[in-house]
């Protein structure tokens, strides 16, 4: 080949490429030089969530500590005795009633103390609520106490039976022993000490039977009865 004096007559060199720096995001990660708003509210939202796992946590953690330390045991209820003296359902289905009934609460903690701030007793006959009382006074009961309260339910209910119902009120007219039902709604707090806990709201039933005290011709008397409590 011939000499060109150093001349390169080849295809033409492009020229360099630029680089350009791209601010912003880098790998999908939050940049806030870039997406200020959206960097510093993920942030703010992770840090939230953080709290909320280790409050949670420690809430729990707090709640094993106190239960190994106080062993607590249910509260114990007993209907010990029931006097109803009318009970009657006329032809247009207005039930005519008049119940009286003591309990007794245990409380068999000896760590533990209870606050009752709240004690409502409903009459059921079948799935027919036929009366309410709210009378019972707040009180505190102290470790290891059984404490005495007492209510009356009395008054006139329009009450609907079915066909079940109706039979098995026409058999305890007969008997003159009626079976009733007793639900309490509480609203309680327990005492640990210094620190009181939060409020519960247990439901307790008691499923009765209970004679009439105007006739006794059955020859049934009222016996104790131990309640269901549902925490």
């Amino acid at each position: 080949m011939a000499d060109l004096n150093g001349a390169y007559y080849g295809p033409s060199i492009p020229p360099p490429k630029k680089v350009s720096h791209s601010h912003g995001r880098r790998g999908g990660g939050c940049g806030c030089l870039g997406d200020c708003l959206g960097c510093c509210g993920c942030c703010i939202l992770s840090v939230i969530f953080n709290i909320l796992i280790t409050i949670a946590v420690l809430l729990g953690i707090a709640a094993l500590i106190i239960w190994l330390i106080f062993r607590p045991n249910a509260i114990k209820f007993h209907v010990t005795d029931a006097k109803l003296t009318e009970f009657t359902l006329d032809p247009a289905n207005n039930l005519r009633y008049n119940l009286d009934l003591n309990f007794t609460i245990r409380n068999p903690n000896r760590r533990i103390g209870v606050y009752y701030d709240e004690i409502e007793v409903r009459g059921y006959y079948g799935d027919q609520r036929f009366g309410m009382s709210n009378n019972i006074s707040k009180f505190y009961q102290g470790h290891k106490n059984t404490t005495v309260v007492g209510t009356k339910l009395s008054g006139q209910q329009l009450v609907m039976l079915d066909g079940g119902e109706r039979k098995d009120l026409n058999e305890d007219v007969n008997s003159q022993i009626y079976r009733i039902d007793a639900k309490l709604r509480l609203r309680i707090r327990f005492k640990f000490g210094l620190i009181k806990s939060w409020r519960f709201k247990p439901k307790v039933k008691c499923d009765l039977k209970v004679p009439l005290t105007s006739n006794s011709t059955s020859g049934f008397v009222f016996q104790p009865t131990k309640c269901d409590v549902d925490f």
